[in-house]
């Protein structure tokens, strides 16, 4: 046996006083009384005592003397050699994934991994050491290697609920580098193990797993994405997909809403293990908030909902220099986004925000803006112009370029174009569409001032204007100037981290700091924010992991806003992100059972206390005996 305190031993000095008031002489006072009769009974029993009389009471002074060896021993903090060279290790891994959420278990799986988990926690022996790690979204080391068990309590009761992803075996892997190679070491699995890794962990020698739950049907949503279409202007496509993870086939209804309206409703029945998806074309101009959700309850109710964002469509404007083409003012005319005016001549007062088409008529000096030339017939600033190309026949074009999306001209009558040589100091210079002499037929051209897009194509001359490409190219046309940045915001699986792009400068109106709520509600900073009080140009901000299913917000606080974090009321929102479960795996809630292995016995019990337990124990029982022999005058 050891002593953990050694130095401890100087109290049992404190027996020398006790031994000293147990010999001291009681010195009598002599008083008047009417009687002695009663107080010779006293003297009996309290005589006096001197130094050199025989000890008296010598059961009681024992006692005494023992029970301050007992809280000295206790002081001392003794072990057995044996508890040292067996002192154990233990690494607690608790999976707060999605599918943790079930409620097939009340009140769910979490709730009863964090239960168990103190059980085990109880049974720590005086000299083991645990440590937990959490194993949702992203492993992470909840606890470090402790043996106080209040701190591992409070550890575990800290581990959030998340929709994440599983991270079981990168926990596992976090656990073992906690451990380094320990000869004692274990690591305790509390999950459900529903995720493809399990069965292969389970055969390791070194894990312990506790599986939590039971073989639950379920029902989810696997994909919702949203989408602006290529086609019609105010159109929308919508991806949805449904999952049965169960062993009988349901039927369910998927209801689609938009911004709280319901655009549609369908019923679907699905066999074992099956999954349906379809694609739905709607049309909205003001976009919002898309929401999916399915109406059979079950106990997952995290992948029951999806969402997606639908961003709003821009009216533009167009303003249309030409001495008359039907055509060309007809396809502008036809898309309900454009507010369009035709002029013979430019005016002096051109608005910044509007798309200037020149056709054929167009000035030395193209204007510092977005413009689309078709069929110039002069020279420029931005080209100079030669001869004209009789007959061309397209023999090249880009097909990965926005621009050329769904767009086919190898098969376009052509009888006259214009050959321009393009200035490359106006901008960079991309051509989408090639004659097979390699004359550009369509270029665009990034400019700082303004992009530009050039036609040589007459279309006097030749079918083009017939051709359903030439509204097609009009409309990749109109949406390359507006930005195909906000025609898709992809909604994203839970877990995920993602960069954002900030809005320009100035369009929230607001100078405060920056802060990320979630769709519980609650407000947290972000980095940037504490770093400046505005936003930079071109600035991003790198947000994540979202643990959590719905609509997450970056959005700017006044600067004249409260302390209060929580506070909402001064919040402008900026941008929007759709989270959502979006993961198969974790929608199955069906347990394995197989590779299971019996249950670890880290419980101690009693007999893991350590020795000064049972030393204080004893001074209790010790005390407790000297008060009944006292009581029964056995001593004194």
């Amino acid at each position: 046996m050891g002593l953990a305190t050694p130095t401890a031993l100087w109290w049992l000095a404190l027996a020398v006083p006790i031994v000293a008031f147990y010999i001291l002489k009681v010195r009598m006072r002599r008083v008047p009384v009417s009687t002695v009769m009663f107080w010779r009974q006293v003297f009996d029993e309290k005589r006096p005592r001197s130094l050199w009389q025989r000890l008296r009471h010598l059961l009681s002074l024992l006692m005494q003397l023992l029970v301050l060896s007992l809280l000295v021993l206790a002081l001392c903090d003794p072990f057995f050699r044996w508890q040292k060279q067996q002192a154990r290790r233990v690494v607690l891994v608790v999976d707060n994934s999605a599918s943790m959420r079930a409620t097939d278990i009340s009140p769910n799986r979490l709730a009863r991994a964090k239960k168990e988990a103190e059980r085990f926690i109880h049974g720590l022996r005086q000299t083991d050491q645990m440590a937990v790690v959490a194993a949702g979204v992203q492993p992470r080391v909840v606890c470090g290697l402790t043996a106080h068990h209040r701190t591992l309590r409070e550890a575990l009761e800290s581990i959030p609920e998340t929709d994440g992803p599983t991270c079981v075996p990168e926990a596992v892997a976090l656990a073992r580098r906690l451990l380094a190679d320990h000869p004692n070491g274990e690591i305790v699995v509390l999950s459900d193990g529903c995720f493809p890794e399990a069965a292969k962990l389970a055969r390791d020698d070194d894990i312990h797993w506790h599986r939590i739950g039971r073989r639950t049907s379920n029902v989810g949503i696997t994909r919702f994405q949203a989408r602006r279409s290529l086609l019609d202007p105010i159109g929308y496509e919508i991806l949805a997909e449904v999952t049965n993870c169960s062993d009988e086939p349901v039927e369910v209804r998927l209801e689609l809403e938009l911004d709280g309206e319901v655009v549609d409703v369908v019923p679907i029945r699905l066999e074992p293990d099956r999954t349906w998806s379809q694609v739905f074309e709607k049309t909205s101009a003001e976009g919002g908030r898309l929401r999916a959700a399915l109406d059979r309850p079950d106990a997952l109710p995290a992948d029951n909902e999806a969402w997606a964002i639908l961003p709003r469509r821009q009216r533009q404007k167009v303003l249309l220099v030409t001495d008359g083409n039907l055509f060309l003012q007809k396809v502008f005319e036809a898309n309900v986004l454009v507010d369009l005016a035709v002029v013979q001549e430019l005016p002096e007062d051109v608005p910044n925000d509007a798309i200037v088409v020149f056709h054929r008529k167009t000035p030395r000096r193209l204007p510092q803006q977005r413009v689309l030339v078709i069929d110039p017939m002069q020279s420029t600033d931005a080209w100079q112009l030669s001869e004209a190309l009789h007959n061309p026949v397209v023999a090249w074009q880009d097909k990965n370029s926005p621009l050329m999306a769904h767009v086919r001209l190898d098969n376009v009558l052509m009888p006259e174009a214009r050959r321009l040589k393009m200035n490359e100091e106006g901008g960079r210079v991309k051509v989408l569409a090639k004659s097979a002499t390699g004359d550009p037929l369509y270029c665009a051209v990034e400019r700082p001032s303004g992009d530009l897009l050039v036609l040589t194509v007459n279309l006097d001359r030749g079918d083009l204007p017939l051709r359903t490409a030439f509204p097609i190219l009009v409309s990749n046309a109109l949406a390359w100037f507006a930005g195909t940045k906000g025609e898709l915001r992809e909604s994203l699986p839970s877990g995920s981290v993602t960069r954002v792009e900030l809005p320009e400068p100035g369009r929230s109106g607001r100078t405060g700091p920056l802060v990320l709520v979630a769709p519980d509600g609650s407000v947290s900073p972000l980095a940037s924010a504490a770093e400046s009080s505005g936003i930079e140009e071109t600035s991003e901000l790198l947000i994540g992991p979202l643990a959590r299913c719905g609509i997450w917000q970056i959005a700017q606080r006044s600067s004249a806003a409260s302390d209060n974090e929580s506070d909402r009321s001064e919040l402008t929102p900026l941008v929007q992100i759709a989270c959502n479960l979006a993961s198969r795996i974790e929608s199955d809630l069906r347990v394995p059972d197989d590779g299971e292995k019996p249950e670890t016995a880290l419980a101690a019990g009693w007999g893991g206390r350590p020795i000064w337990f049972y030393l204080i124990a004893s001074v209790w029982l010790l005390t407790g005996l000297e008060w009944y022999l006292y009581q029964r005058r056995w001593i004194s």
